[in-house]
């Protein structure tokens, strides 16, 4: 076993506390390296002592492959700085600290003696919570695979999981103020985006605690990126580019209070506003509480009682569900008994489900569209885990209507069948970190996708995120993790990972914390062979390809805006227009309505002959279930370009080969409602 060593400056007199420290740093920590060792640039110079040991040899793999792509796994979805989250009590111990491992890996107060107070424990995953408080340098009970509240992301082991080979990492900084609000100890105001705004700060505080041990700013391994060529950079340098995403219950305030929202459009640009200056390139819009943007997909089991209780507590409403409309489902609302139900005031319970109806009634708001929209145009990636099914599938039926690729799954939170929307868009797919069986599986299913698309995968291990990880598979198995192993590329040798007194091997450890990732990806290898591994090792490329996309997308021009429109008929009312322009006038509120029957067209004149490759529909609650795209260029003669009969309402897109044309007709032959047709926009575009 080869340690990660220590350069020092020798001193012609120790004194007797140096010798006591020098002492203690070879009995709890690493040895001090030879000169040669430091002149490795992925080698700190500094590195304070004692400390978390390594255990990877070999130069990190710099550069690009023969396709001029980059190469490394994505962690996609990972919390750094959720010790600063809920309270700052929840999540025990830290990434880093300037007073050392000591400081930084212990656990929360209250847990001490025996963890009986380790309340969201056992609230959230049964059991009595109690555990052996002590971290470094025993670590007899955590970090371990099944410990919800301890640190797993500690600096070195992040730096491990880089050595074996990840070159991208998304640090979502999250909270949730109800669940502060609620949980018995904390030090600090529950408010979320103060919590944001510190976490994001301690980000770039690691990362210059990192530079530190290299000589400086900017030499250190840690990189936050900005954008995908400075990301593409930093791989290539063989460092780990880290990007800032978000991930909390009721963003810039967006909460909801009895079906109110308590935020503005203007809250909402002052938000995204803020979030981009901070670095922030991705974001989840609603997570664990329906809120004033979005409704979420729900929790199963005694968590999801909790969480359906917290949402009641924070806005006086519990989840509704109905009937689903697709093939599509929301998960079933966890219904186990949960201590969370005491908090309840009296006379108070949680509803009953039916077992026939798992979609969550809440979609996509009016606010959360205009959020969406101004996600877009700021050029920042779109979070679909935690959306309900109903407001995914508006947010896709957006993207596609204006091509946009940003948007990614990062850990196994939307319904898979989403899977080739996403894929088609151009956007990203990240898997939960499974068991390695249950991993292996999932990526085999999804490998003909990615083959048609021609992309790679990713994991989003949740780190910090109150969620469990992967169980040993057991030293007994067949195919064990055999120590000392190659990392994917071949370049480092990787052996058991030691901090302190504590020595983990995944064979019985399992996904304890970060710096296993190598030894979970070794024994994916292991269980589902080489290529989910060389899919996974295609995920950084891929993951900046979405990110790159979404940089360089151009609004399309509606070529129909303001243009001339006609229909075959017009819905009369005393107290608004329902004609034909109201579905070029550029205002979502407005719109074309027709009489109540079948058929029905509606046409506009583009004043000269224009390309045209899509047709956007916007389409009120009176839908068409059939219906045709058709294109003229003398008003006269027509071919139809796109049709469907499986219409289902919401935001349609109809792609075809590029026609010349200067008019435009939706005719519609069969209608989804009672009423008529009704369309508040129709975008016609040349590509």
């Amino acid at each position: 076993m080869t340690l990660t060593r220590r350069a020092y400056r020798r001193h012609r007199h120790a004194t007797v506390v140096s010798l006591l420290l020098l002492v203690l740093a070879a009995v709890l920590g690493p040895t001090p390296s030879s000169s040669a060792a430091a002149a490795d640039w992925w080698t700190p110079v500094n590195r304070p002592a004692p400390d978390s040991q390594i255990n990877v040899t070999g130069e990190p793999f710099k550069g690009t492959n023969a396709q001029g792509e980059v190469r490394g796994f994505v962690d996609a979805h990972n919390h750094l700085m959720s010790n600063e989250a809920f309270g700052g009590r929840l999540i025990c111990g830290k990434t880093f600290s300037t007073a050392g491992v000591a400081d930084a890996l212990k656990d929360c107060p209250e847990h001490y003696p025996d963890g009986t107070l380790a309340i969201f424990d056992y609230i959230t995953h049964g059991g009595d919570g109690r555990h052996d408080p002590a971290g470094w340098p025993t670590f007899k009970d955590w970090p371990a695979y099944d410990s919800m509240t301890h640190q797993a992301n500690y600096y070195a082991w992040i730096e491990r999981a880089w050595r074996g080979g990840q070159r991208v990492l998304v640090n979502d900084l999250v909270t949730n103020g109800m669940i502060c609000s609620v949980y018995f100890f904390k030090d600090r105001s529950c408010d979320e985006m103060t919590s944001i705004r510190l976490q994001a700060k301690l980000t770039y505080d690691l990362q210059a605690f990192i530079d530190s041990m290299y000589g400086g700013p900017g030499k250190g391994w840690f990189r936050i990126v900005l954008d995908s060529a400075q990301a593409r950079q930093v791989i290539q340098q063989g460092k780990l580019a880290v990007v800032l995403g978000v991930e909390t219950s009721e963003p810039f305030g967006c909460k909801q209070i009895l079906d109110v929202a308590q935020c503005s459009r203007q809250d909402i640009d002052k938000g995204l506003d803020e979030l981009y200056d901070l670095g922030v390139r991705s974001m989840f819009l609603c997570h664990k509480f329906d809120n004033a943007l979005c409704g979420v997909r729900f929790d199963q089991g005694g968590l999801g009682t909790a969480i359906n209780v917290g949402q009641f507590l924070s806005t006086g409403t519990f989840w509704s569900t109905e009937q689903c409309k697709g093939p599509q489902r929301d998960n079933p609302i966890g219904l186990a008994a949960s201590k969370a139900e005491d908090d309840l005031p009296a006379g108070v319970d949680v509803p009953a489900y039916d077992e026939n109806a798992q979609c969550n009634k809440r979609g996509l708001t009016e606010l959360g569209e205009y959020a969406v929209r101004g996600m877009m145009q700021r050029k920042m990636m779109l979070e679909i885990d935690h959306m309900s099914v109903k407001a995914t599938g508006r947010v896709l039926d957006i993207f596609e209507s204006a091509s946009y690729p940003g948007v990614l799954s990062s850990h196994s939170w939307m319904d898979l069948d989403w899977t080739e929307r996403v894929y088609s868009l151009g956007g990203f797919v990240a898997q939960y970190m499974n068991g390695t069986e249950a991993f292996s599986a999932e990526a085999k299913r999804t490998d003909a996708l990615r083959d048609k698309y021609g992309v790679g995968y990713g994991f989003g291990t949740d780190f910090n995120g109150v969620g469990d990880h992967p169980a040993p598979r057991g030293a007994n198995t067949s195919n064990p993790v055999t120590y000392p192993f190659r990392s994917a590329d071949g370049s480092s040798l990787i052996d058991r990972q030691v901090t302190g007194q504590r020595t983990w091997d995944y064979n019985t450890d399992g996904g304890a914390h970060v710096g296993l990732i190598p030894d979970w990806i070794e024994d994916i290898r292991k269980v589902g062979g080489n290529g989910v591994v060389d899919d996974l090792f295609r995920g950084a490329e891929s993951y900046l390809d979405t990110w790159g996309a979404s940089e360089g997308h151009q609004a399309g021009v509606n070529l129909a805006k303001g243009r001339a429109a006609t229909a075959s008929s017009s819905e009369w009312s005393a107290f608004t227009s329902y004609a034909p322009g109201r579905a070029v006038d550029g205002d979502a509120a407005t719109r074309w309505a027709s009489d109540w029957s079948d058929d029905q067209w509606w046409q506009v004149d583009l004043g000269a002959t224009q390309r045209v490759a899509r047709v956007t529909l916007d389409w009120e609650r009176a839908y068409g279930r059939a219906y045709r795209v058709e294109l003229s260029t003398d008003g006269t003669t027509w071919q139809t370009a796109w049709s469907t009969t499986a219409g289902d309402g919401g935001l349609d897109t109809a792609r075809f080969t590029g026609t010349p044309a200067r008019y435009v007709r939706v005719h519609a032959t069969g209608r989804g409602t009672e009423w008529g047709y009704s369309l508040h926009e129709v975008g016609v575009h040349s590509a």
